[in-house]
This record gives structure tokens, sequence and C-alpha cells, in this order.
């Protein structure tokens, strides 16, 4: 059997099995809970888990080998270690978002600062979440259009496909239960295939010697991008909706922190594989497209059941990542539009036939994105403003500040937004990302309207946690 057929007989194995983990998973929910939130009762290794799956997507596999290649060379590791320090960082404040007992952020938002803030930081949500969806599913079809030969729109077709059906079968029960067959797949495939591929070249002192000796820089990508980094993936992480919903979604408050942190030691540890491979491939294959730098490397200088392995890798860390952000776009839009400004009266059953529907119709729209653009970094950092940028002060003070006032919720929500859409069209002045730009005048506008309205007298706004419950 042709080495290239073996590989895609891999690929297509693991897909097959996304699509009967969906279908298995379909039996298993029972009510709304259950799609949405898996019953509110994953584990702590689940929960580590479904996180790590969901946080090492496109951007840190297929991503990160591409900047490698490029201008950031071995630094480009960073951009995993400051993903897995913003998770670790997320766990201060994970028993306080498994205790809100919300599916949303959105719906926490709302609680706090009312029906307007909660309308606007929905729509932001749910407009990011779809982005990065179409961020996977680009991602994934550039490793099937390699293997195959396909034009890369039918692979995005195909690959879209996989996603929706499996991710609208079983919601967060195949979402998690796929994420940590994912999880095993990705760590181990990538880990094992560095020592085959630095083999085949000769070693790394091979490598080294036929790169400029600026791409080996360790710190290359400069510490203001990696602290920058770090505070992006923060506030990202912290406002998500596919990364809260895990939260949510842990047994309890306990489970929800220690799985946060075992996330971004094994994010830590895997960081620099990817960069890795980009500089192998850089040093072997220096006229090949940024993007196809995984691919390359893989069919070229692995034994091709390793290969297959890697392949699958990859389409495991775009599809768990692409499968959190279409259902937590999904559980925003059933959950924070649909029942709450148009449904009140639905009952549980038909909120889970609004939620498969919304999968479906949202993962069309998400595969539209993916064939308009094919960028992958760019396209995921302008997500994480879209949704964080504005949200992130009223989300975290008001989840944490009593004295909080709702005008502060709403105004700091804008401007914030505003604030960070326009610098990212500036093109970052100063080097500073739009991300911390818009939250930073976030947090200002924040604090600024609460003082002037508690001055003038205004209460705080109504607990974002309902005083009945209890900590766990």
């Amino acid at each position: 059997m042709e080495a290239l057929t073996i590989i895609w007989v891999i690929v297509c194995a693991y897909l097959l099995l996304n699509l009967l983990v969906g279908v298995y998973c379909h039996i298993r929910v029972k009510d709304s809970t259950d799609y949405l939130l898996a019953g509110r009762r994953i584990g702590v290794l689940m929960t580590a888990g479904t996180l790590a799956a969901t946080e090492i997507g496109g951007g840190s596999t297929v991503g990160v080998a591409a900047k490698a290649y490029g201008s950031w060379g071995l630094s480009a590791g960073w951009y995993v270690v400051s993903a897995g320090i913003g998770v670790i960082l997320v766990a201060f404040i994970a028993p306080l978002l498994r205790r809100a007992m919300a599916t949303t952020v959105p719906e926490i938002i709302g609680r706090r600062f009312g029906a307007s803030s909660h309308l606007i930081t929905s729509i932001l949500s749910m407009l990011a979440t779809i982005t990065l969806a179409g961020v996977q599913i680009t991602a994934t079809a550039t490793i099937i259009s390699v293997l195959t030969g396909l034009s890369t729109e039918l692979a995005i077709l195909i690959c879209g496909a996989v996603l929706v059906i499996y991710t609208m079968s079983g919601g967060m029960w195949s979402v998690t239960m796929t994420d940590v067959i994912h999880f095993f797949v990705l760590v181990g495939g990538f880990s094992l295939a560095v020592p085959f591929v630095l083999h085949n070249v000769g070693g790394w002192e091979s490598v080294v010697a036929k790169l400029p000796p600026e791409q080996l820089g360790f710190t290359k990508v400069g510490w203001k991008t990696i602290i920058g980094l770090i505070i992006m993936y923060f506030m990202t992480f912290s406002t998500g909706q596919e990364s809260v919903q895990r939260y949510f979604a842990a047994k309890d408050e306990r489970t929800a922190v220690l799985g946060s942190i075992i996330c971004g030691i094994i994010m830590a540890l895997f960081a620099f594989v990817p960069a890795i491979l980009g500089l192998v491939a850089l040093a072997e294959f220096p006229n090949i497209e940024a993007n196809n730098a995984v691919a390359t490397v893989a069919l070229n200088l692995m034994p091709p059941v390793m290969a297959g392995f890697v392949m699958a890798a990859v389409v495991s860390a775009t599809l768990s990542s692409g499968a959190g952000d279409l259902l937590g776009a999904a559980t925003v839009f059933t959950k924070d539009i649909v029942e709450h400004h148009f449904g009140k009266s639905l009952t549980d059953a038909q909120l889970t036939n609004y939620s498969r529907l919304c999968v479906l119709f949202l993962g069309i729209i998400a595969i539209i994105i993916s064939l308009v653009s094919k960028a992958i970094i760019p396209m995921l950092v302008f997500a994480f403003t879209m949704r964080s940028a504005g949200p992130f002060a009223a989300f975290l003070l008001g989840l944490t500040w009593k004295n909080a006032t709702a005008g502060a919720g709403i105004w700091s929500i804008v401007l914030g937004s505003i604030a960070g859409v326009y610098w990212e069209f500036v093109g970052n002045p100063y080097g500073i990302m739009s991300i911390i730009f818009g939250s930073i005048v976030s947090l200002i506008v924040f604090v600024a309207v609460v003082f002037i309205e508690r001055s003038m007298g205004k209460p705080p706004a109504p607990p974002a946690i309902p005083d009945d419950v209890k900590e766990i």
C-alpha cells in the first residue's frame, strides 16, 4: 500500500471515529443540560483533557509551525506556553465560574448589568466564536488538502460537514468525549513524531546548520509580545464561551480549578513541539507555504503510519477546538437570544432541538467564513479581540466587585469593544495588542462609571451569583 494511501486511511478512520462517537453520545443526551453542559458532571481529568483539546487547536499546531517557519522561529512555542499560563491564571476565578451555575458568559453579564449588556455581549460572543470555528475548519482543511490533492475549498466543505454532524449529534457529551480522544492522539502523535523527524534529517545539529541563527532565538518574538500573549489568553479564556462552558460543566469547583491547572501544565510541556517541526520544514523545504509546514514534514520525513497519526493529531486538534467553538456559539444563540428574548415558554425538549438546529445553521456560517478567509493566527487574534476587549471588565469585575453598578457594565462593554476594534484597524500601534488596549479602556471606563454612579447615589447592580448558591 502506498504511503499516502496509508496516511489517508488513518485520517479517514479517525474522522469516522468522531462521527461514531457523536452518534453514541446522541443516545446519552436526555435534556438540554446534558446537551449543553454534559449534565454538569465531568471530572478532573476530563475537564483538563477537554480544556487542553479545546485550546490546543489550529493556531497552536499548524499556526505555530507556520510562525516558526516564518518570522518567529523557535520562539513561536511561546504562543502555546502563554496560553498555558493563561489557563492556569483562569484557575483563580474558576470557582466563581462554576458557582454561578450559568450556561453562558452573556448570561452572567445579563444577571448583573441588565438586558442591553446581555444582548450586546451575546452578539459579540456569538460572532467571535463562529469565526473561531471557521479558523479551525481552515486548519483542518489544509491538512486534508495536502494529503489528498483536493482543492482547499472542497476540503473545507468535507471537514466542516464532519465537524457539524458530530457536534450536532451529541452536544457537550460528544465534544467532551471526542476531546479526550483528541487529547491523547494530539499529544502522543506530535511528541512521538519529533524523534523520527530529527533522525531522518540527520539530527538537530543538521537542522541548526541550515537555519539562520536568529531563527533559533528562544525569545526572538520579544518579551513584550510574550507578556501580551499571556494577558490576551487570560482575558479570552476567562470570557470565551468555548472555554468557560467547560468550567460550567465541571462537577464542582475543585474539579474546575484542578482541571485548569493540569491543562495549563500540559500545554506548556507541549508548546515547542510544533515549533520544532516548523523549523525542520524551513531547513528541509524552504519554498513551501508556511501553513503546509506540518503536513509537508509528515509526508516526507516520517514512516507512513507515524505520519498518519500525526495528521490525525492535527485533525484532532482543529476539530476539538472547532467543536467547542461551534457548540459555544450555538449555546449563546439558543440560551441568550432565542430563549431569553423570544422563547420564554420553550420546553426542555424544544430547547435541545433548537440547540441542534443552531449548530447546523451556525456551522454553515463557519464554513463560509473558512472559505472566505484562510489566515489562521490573525483571524484568531481578531476574534479574541472582538469577544473579550469590551466584556472583559464587566465579566471579571461583575463576578468579584460587589459595588459595581449597572451603567458600568454597558458603558465598558461598548467603549472597550469600539477601542479594541479601532486599535486592530489602525494596526496595533506601539506593538500593543488590540485586545489589551480595548480591555484597558474597558477597565478604566468600568471603574470610572462605578465611582461616578455611586457618588450620585445609585445602588450596586444585582449579584451575578445568586445569593442562594453556596460554595461547593
